[in-house]
């Protein structure tokens, strides 16, 4: 299993579902098998690395629950 992802050539953009006041994030897409993710405010910091079925299903439960993943 791929444990490191190779970004020096990345391109980031921001989330389309950021916010204005700070919370944003931003993702890489040319990965195939994964999506690095990382805080717009500290781009310096490494990147969260999702396997893109994971981040599927999380953006997916976002959107059910309406945000509220608590249950």
């Amino acid at each position: 299993m791929q444990t490191t992802v190779d970004l020096p050539i990345a391109a980031w953009r921001k989330s389309t579902h950021s916010v204005n006041e700070g919370g944003c994030v931003e993702v890489a897409e040319q990965c195939s098998e994964f999506l690095p993710v990382r805080d717009s405010k500290d781009t310096g910091r490494t990147p969260l690395v999702f396997p893109r079925p994971a981040w599927s299903a999380f953006v997916t439960a976002v959107a059910v629950t309406n945000g509220d993943l608590s249950a």
